[in-house]
């Protein structure tokens, strides 16, 4: 048989190829934007428990040690500001982004 002109046999499986890189580079960076944004949840939930904890005079090492196990890899600093003592990290994520949080409590507060 000869092939008629106009024949799209094989047309889908060349548009599929040439989509399917597309599919996967959409997935790949959706799945990262995902991860990304809840690593920076879980880093602001952390910062905010550590800031009341170093209000309440938990030491500088505990306060580190609240964050760092629950975001691993992330560099804390702690400051006093007037009443209110702040906690803020960063750390990296996906992509060489990095995610930073900040979270302030009143100093002596229960």
């Amino acid at each position: 048989m000869r092939p008629r002109l106009g024949d799209d046999r094989g047309a889908v499986v060349a548009e599929f190829a040439v989509a399917l890189p597309a599919v996967v580079v959409v997935l790949v960076l959706g799945v990262g934007a995902l991860a990304g944004a809840s690593r920076q949840v879980r880093l602001q939930d952390a910062v905010a428990d550590a800031a009341r904890l170093s209000a309440r005079g938990e030491s500088d090492q505990r306060v580190r040690q609240a964050v760092a196990t629950t975001v691993g890899e992330a560099s804390v600093e702690i400051t006093s500001r007037g009443d209110l003592v702040c906690v803020s990290a960063s750390a990296p994520a996906l992509f060489g982004v990095r995610i930073t949080a900040a979270g302030c409590a009143l100093a002596g507060g229960l």
